[in-house]
Formats: C-alpha cells, sequence, structure tokens
C-alpha cells in the first residue's frame, strides 16, 4: 500500500471512530507540533478549548521515526491528512511574512488546519518584554526595578526596524543570499551591555544599523518604491517598529540579547539582596542560615525563561488565539448541521490493519 493511501486511511480511521462516539465522549483533536519544546507552549494554548465535547492530544510528527521540525510537520504529515480532526501547529518563522511568496508559506496561509505563532518562534513570546521583569523576579525573589526591559526593547526594536524590512525585502525577492537572516542577525548584535547605560547599546546598533541600510541603498537604488511598498504591508499587518525584536530569529534573541541581559539584571538583584542579609543579620549564624535559605530558593534564569508564559496580552498571541476561536466557532457549526441534516447510521469504521 502507497504511502498516500496509508495516510489518507489514517485520518478516515481518526474521523470514523470520532464519529462513532457517545454524544458524551469527547472527540480527539490530534495536534501535531514540531519538536519537544513545543509540546508545553501548545498544550497552553489549546486547554482553554477543551471541554465535555473534545480535547486535544499533543504529539510530534513520527511515533516511529525521529523526524521532527517544520517540514515534517506540512509535508510528510499534513499536506493529505489534514482536517478537523487532525491540525498542525507550527512556529512562523519568516513563512508568514513571506505572505504567500513559498510554498510553505502559502501552506500555512492558506490550510485552515494549521495555525502558527504569527511571532517568529515560541522563543520570542518567552521574551516578551512587559513579562521580563517577571522573570527577574522569580529568579532572584527581588522585586525591585533596576532595568526598564519595555523601554529597551522598544527603542532596540525601533533601530532595527529599517534593516529588518531589508532583510524581509531580500527574502521576498529571492535574493536572501545577498542579505542572510544570518547577516542581520550579525549587524543587531548589542554585543556586551551595561545595564546602567543601555543608551550606549542602542547607539552603537543604529550606527551599524545605518551604515548597512546606506550600503544597500546603494547595491539596489531601484528598490525605493517596493521597499516603502513592502514596510507599508508589514505595517498592515500588525508589525510596528516597537515590536520587531518579536520577528526577528528567536534563538537569536533569546541566546544572544535576552538571556545576557537577564543574567545582568539578577546578578544585580541577587547582589542586593545577599547585601541585605548581611547587613541585618544579627550575629554569623543568622546569616549564614538566611543566605543558604536564599539560595536554595532563587533559580537559574534560562530555565525561568523557558517555561515563562508573561505573553498572554500580546497582540499577536491573541492573533493566535482569534484563529482557533474561528476554526472551532466553524467546526462547530458544521458538526451541528450535519447532526440535523441525516439520521443514518452512523459510517463504518476501517479497522486499523488497513493503516498499516
Amino acid at each position: 500500500m502507497n504511502k498516500r493511501l496509508k495516510e489518507n486511511l489514517q485520518s478516515e480511521y481518526f474521523a470514523a471512530a470520532n464519529r462513532l462516539q457517545s454524544k458524551k465522549q469527547r472527540r480527539k483533536i490530534v495536534a501535531y507540533v514540531e519538536a519537544y519544546d513545543d509540546i508545553i507552549f501548545w498544550r497552553n494554548v489549546l486547554s482553554r478549548y477543551e471541554n465535555e465535547q473534545r480535547y486535544f492530544e499533543i504529539m510530534l510528527p513520527s511515533k516511529k521515526r525521529l523526524t521532527k521540525g517544520k517540514k515534517s510537520v506540512l509535508m510528510n504529515l499534513l499536506t493529505e491528512r489534514a482536517g478537523k480532526d487532525m491540525i498542525a501547529c507550527v512556529d512562523a518563522d519568516y513563512d508568514w511574512l513571506m505572505q504567500g511568496i513559498t510554498p510553505i508559506s502559502k501552506n500555512i496561509l492558506s490550510n485552515p488546519y494549521v495555525f502558527h505563532t504569527y511571532v517568529y518562534a515560541i522563543e520570542n513570546f518567552q521574551c516578551y518584554a512587559p513579562s521580563l521583569h517577571n522573570v527577574a523576579v522569580m529568579a532572584t525573589l527581588n522585586d525591585r526595578t533596576v532595568f526598564d526591559f519595555v523601554d529597551f526593547f522598544q527603542r532596540f526594536s525601533q533601530a532595527i526596524f529599517p534593516l529588518f524590512v531589508w532583510n524581509i525585502w531580500h527574502y521576498r525577492q529571492n535574493r536572501y543570499s545577498e542579505f542572510t537572516m544570518s547577516d542581520f542577525n550579525h549587524i543587531i548584535e548589542t554585543g556586551h551591555l551595561n545595564i546602567h547605560n543601555p543608551d550606549a547599546v542602542i547607539a552603537k546598533v543604529k550606527y551599524k544599523v545605518f551604515r548597512k541600510v546606506k550600503s544597500l541603498q546603494d547595491k539596489n537604488p531601484d528598490a525605493k518604491d517596493s521597499y516603502l511598498a513592502l514596510k507599508r504591508e508589514l505595517l498592515d499587518m500588525g508589525i510596528t517598529p516597537d515590536m520587531t525584536y518579536l520577528y526577528i530569529q528567536g534563538h537569536h534573541l533569546f541566546d544572544n540579547v535576552v538571556v545576557p541581559l537577564l543574567k545582568q539584571v539578577c546578578n544585580k538583584l541577587r547582589q542586593e539582596r545577599e547585601n541585605e542579609i548581611n547587613r541585618n543579620a544579627v550575629h554569623n549564624i543568622q546569616r549564614h542560615n538566611e543566605l543558604t535559605s536564599y539560595t536554595r530558593s532563587i533559580e537559574e534564569v534560562t530555565p525561568l525563561l523557558r517555561r515563562n508564559t508573561g505573553y498572554e496580552d500580546c497582540p499577536p498571541y491573541q492573533w493566535l488565539h482569534n484563529d482557533l476561536q474561528h476554526f472551532l466557532a466553524n467546526d462547530a457549526e458544521k458538526h451541528q448541521a450535519a447532526a440535523l441534516s441525516t439520521n443514518a447510521s452512523p459510517a463504518a469504521v476501517p479497522h486499523p490493519s488497513a493503516a498499516r
């Protein structure tokens, strides 16, 4: 039996099995995700839509092989198998920004059973600026504000936005080899960031961006109109200069910008707390016991950031939920209409062995 026939039979089996369930049983919707790290994110997203009628089971692309990634989810599994009982949940990467120019982008935008993050990746949500103070508090148990994350990432985003548009322009023009994502990431690197002087970092990034933008303008003298048209399109899509950091490569943002910044902030907050204990302890035993208790209570920044869920008010996260609500509302209407229009016996369920 060829692969496509096997996949169709398996999808039909899931759908038919759901039709046979009693009204008191919940319908299972399989949600395929790219990798291990994606499972908890999508579990948190989909949990709010579970009820007495349905639940979600989040799975990797294959139970039999260790293949993972967006292409495996979209191309190997969902091209023929997507349906109301099977969906794909993926990172947007640059594919949403391509607006259907590439095959994967077209699939993400046109397939009603594919849901994406809108921001580049899950890491971008985890690095949502308004949530970073809370991450620092969890890591240090010190609620004092020593750095304005929201202001910094707003100014950082404004500084890199013109170059970000150029990077998307090159990908849209199928000329990405001339200005790759890696090239873009290298230019916007913040380097060592002194939390007491963030202005110096912003000024440095602005200067590097200005030089590269000038170079690209000189190299592409006829691109002004198409560049401005793309800029207007991105703005219409809700990608504002204040929020550019949400759409750059997630790993770069997480590893090279946010984690080093958070570590500096947390080191300062921990030092403050330890100084407070040293200053207020009545004797050495109390000092030792208090410092030991504090040390055991605090956590490392990186794992806390990976577990950060303080992005529920982030606009792209709400766009994702809007898509899911629309999908489930349409699905419920179709299910109700089908139930009212037929009194026929339930469809026969193909034997599971037929899908092997």
